[in-house]
């Protein structure tokens, strides 16, 4: 997971927290987070490099609709990475409390 850039963890957080999505449902969550438009030839080249990664599995909807899927790999990484960035939010000294 460290050799992933920001774009590709965030879209395996997508992809974790959907059923079965397609490339259009995680364009569509992922332009909601941005507040911006993700462009084709920026989602799918990172999605394809988490299948050759072993973090994402991508299997057959229909002739022209791809699924994607964490892998066991992917799920572990992100628990891994979910506890290493508790560990790190309990040691700083900031406080994360956001004022009313």
């Amino acid at each position: 997971m460290h050799d992933l850039i920001g774009f590709q963890r965030d879209l395996l957080y997508v992809v974790a927290g959907l059923d079965d999505p397609n490339g259009l449902d995680i364009k569509d969550e992922l332009e909601d987070y941005y507040e911006s438009e993700i462009h084709h030839g920026r989602l799918y080249p990172n999605l394809d490099t988490l299948v050759e990664k072993g973090l994402v599995e991508k299997g057959k909807q229909d002739e022209r609709t791809n699924i994607y899927t964490l892998t066991r790999r992917g799920r572990r990484e992100l628990e891994a990475r979910r506890e290493w960035e508790n560990e790190h939010l309990k040691q700083s000294p900031q406080s994360f409390d956001i004022p009313a």
